[in-house]
Order: structure tokens, then C-alpha cells, then sequence
């Protein structure tokens, strides 16, 4: 894993709000819209809006780029070299820099994915979510089983770096079951894994079936042992967790997403994104319009599609690291915490998760979440940051 070097590390995401379909248990930023979307159209936004952002961080060495979504892989290729001639007008972005695309199997061929390369996009992140066509039907996903093997094989073959992601925790779902799975997934995968227990979020459609009593995911129990035995099957074929839910070889992490684990500061660019910026001398949260049409005419009207920027108070900013920081394996450099939020963690508080096992403190002052912490992440960081 990279050092944590200060706040030398600057990322630019860029959100592509449209799908094909909305999966069932989706509350992301994500629209479907029955007509072609003129792309040209909105890359002139996200110019605008880039312009707009580089104003508030002028000078910035981007180190990272990252395209989510939505589904940034129904982008055309020229789209994104747009959008990356942009950021690189405005901003200095570093020669290693990190350039992440997230991609569905049901988008990829190889015309667009070598496209994407020739526009510089040099790591990919395939929405995989299962490896069983059962599954994928009830995850509404629009891929089948094998055409995630041949995106994947397809992927390594084009990008320098690939990560997928699984979705566990599944209703009915057996320990050995995902296990044997799981193997599967590690011996297609590259050298990084993202691994998500199925949450169930209000306002989607798996919501409103669990509250009619149509859909029940594991228990507590049920969950932490898949968990558990996630984290043994990864550990034991190389790809260890460096985050609740992501797992890597060594100096294979996303540096993406590492900058906002460890509360760098980012960029949000597009429909619906938010960001964490540095601003004369204080973290700045900054959120776009949700809805890309009203985004875009706010972009387009010569002033930015921003419906809020808000300087955040110490305490404030320090919650976020704490919540953020704690996610990490690695943890958070309490003598950093202390500079962001302006006070110091109870020691109190401190040697009581401890005492149960949830938290412990490196000599250089790190404070980090044991494997029985993740589990209980959010009430440890409420815990902490009462």
C-alpha cells in the first residue's frame, strides 16, 4: 500500500449517471433514459464543470482518476478522451497517475475497451456481483455468468490493472457455497477484489419486497460468518482485506479510493457527485445536481451545476476522517485526527474497545479496527466520535 503522504494525493471523480437498467438493490445516483443520450452534449458540461471545480483547487496534481457511475462503460470512447483532455487542461495530472473505469459485463466488447486504453483509462472495475446466472437474474443483473468470464479475461488481456466486484450475503446463501465461489472469483481476478455484503437500502426495490416480507437476507450471525470466511479465503490466496470490503495484493490497492479512506481531497465532477476539497485552509463539501438534465443546464449556464458548498467545522471534518479512516486496515494517524477536528479521542473510550477486543493503537499512535471491530464498525465510530 502506498504511504499516506500528507495531502499530497488529489483525485477527480467523474460521475456517468446512466444505465441500461436499475438494478433492484441500487440507490446510487442512476438513471435510465429510453432515448440516446447525446454525449457530446454533456461533455461540454463536464468541461464547464471541471473549469469550474479547478477554480476552487487551482494548482492540484491529480493523482487518480476515477469514472462511476451509473455505467460509465455505455460511454463512448471519445466521451471519455474528452473528458480526460479536460482534467488535464485544468489541472497537472501526475504520469503514473491512476485512471479507474467502471464497466458491466453487458457494456464491454473489444472495440470500446481498447478505446477506452487509447483514451488512457488504465484500470478497470467490472460489475460482476455473482458468478451464477440464478443469482444474476436476482440481482437484476443483464450479463450472464459467462459473459463476466470473457469480460474479465477480456479486461486482462487490454488494461494494466482489473478489479471485479461480488455481491455476498445473499438470501439463502450457504458458507461453502460462497466459499467455492469465491475461489472462482480469485482465480479469474488479477490482483484485486471487491467484496460487498448485500445491504438492503431504502427507496429500492428490495427494500419494498423485504417490507412486504418477500425477501429476508442472512442474519447478523449468518453475515459476520460469511464475512469471516471471506477474509480467510482471500488472506489465504494472496488478496488480504486493506478495507472493509476490498482486498488486494500488495502496492495493488485502488488509489482512488484510498483517497477518500484517507480523507484526501477529491473532485466530484457530474450529475449527483460530491466532493472534499481544501479551501483556504479548511474541508469543503461540495455536491452536484442530482438529475443530469438540471445539472446539465445549471453547467451550461455559465456559472456550475454545484447545489452545495459548505465549509465544514472542525468536529465536523473529523467525524468524516474517523468514520472514513477507520475502514482501512491501516487505520488513522491520530495526531492527523487531532489537527482536522481540533480535539483529542476520550483514551477513556479508547481503552474500552479496546478492552473488547475492537480497536487497537500502534506505537506510532495509529488507532485501528481489529477484525471483531469491522463487524461492529458503525457503533465503534459513533462510539469514539461521541
Amino acid at each position: 500500500m502506498q504511504p499516506e503522504a500528507g495531502q499530497e494525493a488529489f483525485g477527480v471523480y467523474v460521475h456517468w449517471p446512466f444505465c441500461a437498467a436499475k438494478c433492484p438493490y441500487c440507490d446510487f445516483n442512476s438513471h435510465v433514459r429510453h432515448n440516446a443520450v447525446d454525449q457530446s452534449l454533456f461533455v461540454q458540461a463536464y468541461d464547464r464543470e471541471i473549469a469550474h471545480m479547478a477554480s476552487l483547487a487551482p494548482g492540484r496534481t491529480v493523482t487518480s482518476i476515477f469514472f462511476g457511475g451509473g455505467t460509465p462503460s455505455l460511454m463512448e470512447p471519445a466521451s471519455v478522451e474528452a473528458i480526460l483532455k479536460s482534467i488535464s487542461k485544468h489541472w497537472r495530472v501526475a504520469d503514473d497517475a491512476e485512471v479507474s473505469l467502471e464497466a458491466n459485463p453487458s457494456s464491454v466488447e473489444a472495440g470500446r475497451f481498447r478505446g477506452y486504453r487509447a483514451a488512457g483509462v488504465n484500470r478497470v472495475s467490472l460489475g460482476v456481483q455473482s458468478l451464477d446466472d440464478k443469482q444474476l437474474r436476482f440481482l437484476g443483473r443483464l450479463h450472464s455468468a459467462e459473459e463476466a468470464r470473457k469480460a474479465i479475461a477480456l479486461a486482462r488481456e487490454i488494461f494494466p490493472r482489473l478489479s471485479f466486484d461480488l455481491i455476498y450475503a445473499r438470501p439463502g446463501q450457504k458458507i461453502a457455497e460462497w466459499e467455492e465461489e469465491l475461489r472462482q472469483a480469485i482465480a479469474l481476478a488479477a490482483d484485486h477484489l471487491s467484496l460487498y455484503q448485500l445491504t438492503i437500502e431504502q427507496g429500492t426495490p428490495f427494500f419494498d419486497l423485504q417490507t412486504r416480507g418477500k425477501l429476508k437476507i442472512p442474519d447478523s450471525d449468518n453475515a459476520a460468518d460469511l464475512y469471516e470466511a471471506t477474509r480467510e479465503v482471500t488472506s489465504h490466496a494472496g488478496l488480504p482485506a486493506y478495507e472493509i470490503s476490498n482486498h488486494a495484493a500488495r502496492d495493488a490497492e485502488c488509489r482512488h479510493n484510498l483517497v477518500y479512506w484517507r480523507y484526501q481531497d477529491y473532485a466530484g465532477i457530474g450529475p449527483g457527485a460530491h466532493g472534499r476539497l481544501t479551501i483556504n485552509g479548511a474541508k469543503t463539501a461540495t455536491a452536484a445536481h442530482s438529475n443530469p438534465e438540471e445539472w446539465w443546464q445549471a453547467a451550461m449556464s455559465g456559472e456550475h451545476g454545484l447545489v452545495e458548498r459548505e465549509t465544514l467545522l472542525a468536529e465536523e471534518a473529523g467525524d468524516e476522517m474517523l468514520l472514513m479512516g477507520l475502514r482501512l486496515r491501516e487505520g488513522i494517524d491520530l495526531k492527523r485526527y487531532e489537527k482536522f477536528s481540533g480535539r483529542e479521542l476520550n483514551p477513556a473510550r479508547i481503552e474500552f474497545l479496546r478492552s473488547k477486543g475492537f480497536v487497537e493503537m500502534s506505537s506510532d499512535r495509529r488507532l485501528r479496527a481489529t477484525p471483531a471491530g469491522f463487524l461492529v464498525l458503525d457503533a465503534v465510530v459513533a462510539d469514539l466520535a461521541a
